[in-house]
């Protein structure tokens, strides 16, 4: 059964940084876009990054861009968020998620999902 699974979430201060891993068991996802989501309770999820299956091009939110970096390692089956000078808008369940094709910013377009890892951010 395939499994994503988030890890490296956690408390830090503004303008910290985080690295976030997902990773992919019970199936290889080499072909498959990954992308990260994140969510606040009571409100919308919202695209943070999306990548595809080589790792050639990569899509960030504007709300974090140039904070935030999305790469993957297929040897791995795992991928990661790099997050810098976080602040505290950004506290959120992070989840990551897979899908046959193109990178996509509509998390309607994906397949499989982590369970989410939390981010908090303290001003």
């Amino acid at each position: 059964q395939a499994q994503l699974v988030e890890s490296g979430g956690g408390l830090v201060q503004a303008g910290g940084s985080l690295r976030l891993s997902c990773a992919a068991s019970g199936r290889t996802f080499s072909r498959h876009a990954m992308g990260w989501f994140r969510q606040v309770p009571g409100k919308e999820g919202e695209f943070v990054a999306a990548i595809t299956w080589s790792g050639f091009h990569t899509y960030i939110a504007d709300s974090v861009k140039g904070r935030f970096t999305i790469s993957r390692d297929n040897a791995k089956n795992t991928i990661y968020l790099q997050m810098i000078s976080l602040k505290p808008e950004d506290t959120a369940v992070y989840y990551c998620a897979a899908r046959w094709g193109d990178g996509s910013y509509s998390s309607g377009d994906y397949d499989y999902w982590g369970q989410g890892t939390q981010v908090t951010v303290s001003s």
